[in-house]
């Protein structure tokens, strides 16, 4: 008999009292399911690390990007998977993952017995000084400057981020880029084993795509599997602001818009600066370091995802039939 531990944000933005019942109810049809409400996100982390500890075979994150994130920073090196119920703004990591977009189908889906595949992460190390020193987890990127200032600034106007999704994301990285990074002169640097540089901004990612803007991918070039692919952003002139914007539109690849720079293939990835400056996390904003690393963490995590070569699967209650009504 599996044992399920749901876990829920009742702040996300597709959550309803309704919708709940009947995903637990859905879950108790075929597992044994008990149920947790995170009121902040370090109780995320230690609920999804004492289930892990407890030997659970899943936890599933009900809500957004934010939920997901903490719940994998619990489980993340453990053999309790995660699944993922989207019921947030933009559902990043369900989208590149190929999850159900819905959260009744996405029910459906764990219900039915589906793989558990081993995903990649990135382990961040944030050096804030005489603060200390702190690690996350990131599921699907991380970043300094500007992508963490578009962050921000989005959610400020969090109304607008749960009417709007993609499109709010797209006008605060527009607002962003031109009123407070054009023109500012590379104030970080970043470092790898064997190439430096200095930047407005870095972005890194852990897939070949980056969904942030709904339906339309944000796409780097080519990536390689297991590795992070690294954005480096020595400038963003105005000047070339609309080119890139034309790049994400079309689908082309950011490395060869001007003023950009892809690095592909890098296991870790070192970014300072002489004061703290912002970063993020899947989405979820850090305190402020003077410095932080970004390592590849390949299998890092185990998920329940459509279209895994692993057999295994969650075994459902002994006489429940998976995947039905």
């Amino acid at each position: 008999m599996a044992r399920i531990l749901l876990c829920t944000n009742p702040s996300a933005s597709g959550f309803t009292g309704g919708l709940h019942r009947s995903v637990l109810a859905r879950l108790r049809e075929s597992y044994e399911v008990e149920t947790e409400w995170p009121r902040t996100t370090a109780e995320a982390r230690s609920i999804s690390a004492a289930a892990a500890a407890d030997r659970f075979d899943l936890v599933v994150a009900m809500g957004g990007d934010g939920v997901v994130h903490h719940i994998a920073n619990g489980l993340g090196g453990t053999g309790t998977a995660l699944g993922i119920i989207p019921a947030g703004t933009t559902n990043v990591l369900a989208r590149i993952l190929g999850l159900p977009r819905k959260p009744r189908a996405a029910t459906e889906f764990i219900c039915g017995r589906p793989p558990v595949a081993a995903v990649p992460a990135a382990m961040l190390t944030l050096d804030h000084g005489e603060s200390g020193v702190e690690s996350r987890l990131a599921t699907f990127s991380c970043g300094a400057g500007f992508d963490a200032a578009v962050v921000e600034r989005a959610e400020q106007e969090p109304h607008r981020k749960y009417r709007f999704s993609g499109l709010h994301y797209a006008r605060s990285a527009t607002s962003v880029a031109w009123t407070g990074f054009a023109g500012r002169s590379p104030d970080l640097t970043v470092r790898t084993r064997d190439r430096s540089a200095e930047a407005v901004a870095v972005f890194v990612s852990l897939y070949d795509r980056y969904t942030y803007f709904g339906r339309l991918p944000v796409r780097f070039g080519s990536h390689e599997p297991g590795a992070l692919s690294v954005l480096v952003a020595h400038e963003l002139p105005r000047r070339h602001l609309f080119s890139i914007l034309r790049r994400v539109v079309t689908g082309a690849g950011l490395s060869g818009a001007e003023g950009l720079e892809v690095w592909t293939g890098v296991t870790s990835v070192h970014v300072s600066a002489s004061g703290g400056f912002p970063a993020q996390a899947d989405g979820e904003l850090l305190r402020s370091p003077l410095r932080f690393s970004v390592a590849a963490r390949p299998d890092h995590l185990r998920v329940l995802k459509p279209g895994s070569p692993d057999s295994s699967g969650l075994d459902p209650m002994p006489g429940k039939v998976s995947g039905t009504g």
